[in-house]
């Protein structure tokens, strides 16, 4: 079982996936945006995983931008991108290396894959 911190604005979709993920047998926690997940990533709570979506409201590339920061707070840290706004060469370039990339809308059989694949031993 892994606990993962979902990142993602809109309540809908971060309470849909907290339940789909939960009912796969992993702990998860929540935030609505950067500042919420940093306070969550700086606390003694183990965190296996990251699930963000890219463009959060206060930020365009506020996923990004907290994957950086949260593997400097937890090297090793996994992550896992959603958007369902158009990938551009630059933000292709912001996407760390070796992270995993969902598509927005996603189906529970692709979210569940992708997970899978995300802690799947590398």
């Amino acid at each position: 079982m892994a606990v993962i911190l979902i990142v993602e604005d809109d309540v809908f979709i971060r309470e849909v996936a907290e339940m789909l993920i939960q009912d796969w047998g992993h702990q998860t926690l929540s935030a609505s945006d950067v500042d919420e997940a940093i306070a969550i990533l700086r606390s003694q709570q183990p965190i296996d995983a990251l699930f963000t979506d890219i463009y959060l409201k206060t930020l365009v590339n506020g996923g990004c931008d907290l994957a950086l920061q949260a593997i400097a707070l937890r090297p090793g840290l996994r992550v896992l991108y959603t958007t369902g706004n158009t990938i551009t060469n630059k933000m292709k370039a912001l996407l760390m290396e070796g992270s995993h990339f969902l598509s927005k809308p996603y189906t529970e059989n692709q979210l569940q894959n992708s997970v899978k694949n995300m802690l799947a031993p590398e």
